[in-house]
Parts: structure tokens; sequence; C-alpha cells
């Protein structure tokens, strides 16, 4: 934990742990997410999970993770807007369902949902006035029937896993790394010593889906990146997954050690689960529960009773 933000009453006394957990499942996957305050003052993340996209885009899934910054309005208004803003696109207005979508016009139509909502937010009166001052990084994700985009702006991250280690990882976009400094100048945005202003405009990667392979998805902000790299934290799901059924119960855990390694921040994980993921080993289920039970009845004083009886 920070002493520093501590001292400038950026942080609270004791942490927040309450959670808020969501599940779901449809086109042939399976997610959880799990999101929780933590040791900050207020709960500035946003998440947005949808299994089944709008109109004709119904085999399509999108999942987003949002670490918003100086308040929580700019990341609110993302997860309930910036889906809207893609599929509203020309480009996706385009799609045909019965024909094989364009790789280029799905990127194009994903960058331009990004400007517009950018647009929307840059005019909404509070922002405009300067009165609201909050921001929010994107990480998002599109899962096609053959295709998965990822769409990232600012330093959350996603991760896949294939074949049991991390086949790919977006880029933290941090502005004091060179590349990152050139692509928002690029892009035609500045970077000033306190107080960034990076580009709206998302860093896409298009990946070929390998149904076989592909086991899970992760999306998260950087409260947990942190404390744990990509291989721990693809470790910790993998063994995971084959203890407990309910995945949202798994990002719980994620949290968890998080917030025990020394996160400080808020914390906001979603895992998407495809067909190839682990699955629940009973043994092992069998023994967490016990070691459960055991836990319980320390903590709530009656293991001595059972213990003898």
């Amino acid at each position: 934990m920070s002493v520093f933000l501590k001292l400038m009453g950026a942080l609270l006394d004791t942490p927040r742990t309450e959670k808020f957990n969501e599940s779901g499942a449809g086109n042939n996957l399976r997610y959880g997410l799990s999101s929780m305050q933590g040791w900050r003052v207020s709960m500035e993340d946003a998440h947005c999970a949808i299994t089944q996209m709008p109109g004709n885009l119904k085999d399509w899934s999108f999942f987003a993770v949002f670490d918003g910054h100086a308040g929580a309005l700019v990341s609110e208004l993302c997860a309930s807007e910036l889906l809207k803003c893609i599929v509203g696109t020309e480009e996706f207005k385009r799609i045909d369902p019965d024909l094989a979508p364009s790789i280029p016009e799905i990127q194009q139509g994903i960058r331009e949902g990004f400007l517009a909502l950018d647009e929307r937010l840059r005019n909404l009166p509070e922002i405009a006035s300067g009165e609201d001052k909050s921001g929010s990084t994107a990480i998002c994700v599109l899962i096609t029937p053959n295709h998965i985009f990822f769409a990232n702006c600012g330093d959350s991250r996603a991760m896949l896993i294939r074949d049991g280690r991390v086949s790919f990882a977006t880029t933290d976009h941090k502005p004091v790394h060179p590349t990152e400094k050139e692509r928002i100048q690029k892009a035609g945005g500045s970077v000033i010593i306190q107080r960034q202003l990076i580009s709206p405009e998302p860093e896409i990667t298009v990946i070929d889906r390998e149904k076989a392979n592909d086991q899970m998805i992760v999306l998260a902000c950087d409260g947990i990146w942190d404390v744990l790299s990509n291989e721990n934290l693809c470790e910790l799901l993998l063994e995971r997954v084959q203890r407990l059924d309910d995945l949202s119960k798994v990002c719980d855990e994620a949290i968890d050690y998080c917030l025990y390694k020394g996160s400080s921040d808020n914390m906001s994980i979603v895992l998407v689960a495809f067909d190839p993921a682990p699955k629940v080993d009973p043994s092992l289920k069998a023994e967490d529960e016990k070691l459960e039970g055991v836990l319980e009845r320390l903590t709530t004083g009656t293991f001595c009773y059972a213990y003898f009886q």
C-alpha cells in the first residue's frame, strides 16, 4: 500500500472488501466478473459483459473493463455507451451475418466507435465546463465466431490463455514509455508533465480463434496487473477453475490475492472461459470444500467442539 497516497487522503484506513459479482453464459462461452473498491476512497471502475450482441450480431460477444480516474462519470458512461457507439458506426451497419465480415471494416468500426464516444463525452456540459475532470482507460474484447478483436486505450490489460499458457497480452499504454509517447503524438495527442492528454484512438489487435485450444480471456484494470504478472495470473486462474464452478468466485479469489499482495487500487477482473478451459476436478473441489470447513470451524470457534465429538 502506498504511504504517500494514504497521507494525501487518497486511501481509506481499512479497505472496502465488499465485491460486486456477475456471471453468465452464451455463444458457447461462460464468464464471471468481480470488482472491489479496496483501499481507494471511491469506486471508479466500471465494466461491460454482453454474451450476445444486439441486432444481427447475436453470435458475437463483447466484454470490457474501464478504469476511471478523478471520478466515475466517464468510466460509467463508457460501460453503458461504448458498444452502442461501435455498433452504430457505418462499418458495423454494413455487416451482413450471411457473409464473412471484413476484418479491416470491423477494426475501423471499433476505432470510429471509440472516437464517437470521446466526442460525445467532451460535449457533456459538466466535462466541457471543466466541472468534471474524470477520464478512463478502456480494455475491450469483441469475440466473433472466427476472430478475437482486442481494443486497448490506457493501462488496463487483456490476455488470451491458449494451451495452458499466455498466448497474447495487450501492451499497456503509459505515456512515459517512448513507444506510447510516439503513438500519442502521431494520433494528434500530447504528453504534458503532471497531466497526460492521451489519444482516444485504441490499439486494435486481431487474433484468429483456435476453437480447440483457446481456453480463457482475462480483462483487468491495473489494480490487478500492478501486483501480478501475466504468467502469475494465468497460473492462478488455470488452477482455481479446476476447484470452483463459479467463475465469479474465481475472480473474487484473484482480487483477494492481489489485495494480499499489496494492491491499493480499485480492482476489477472479467474472466471469459471457452469450452477447452479446464473443467472442475471433483477431487480437487472436495479438497477445497474440506479445507473451507476446517477454516470456518477455526474462525467461528467451533473447531474444538467438532473435533472432539
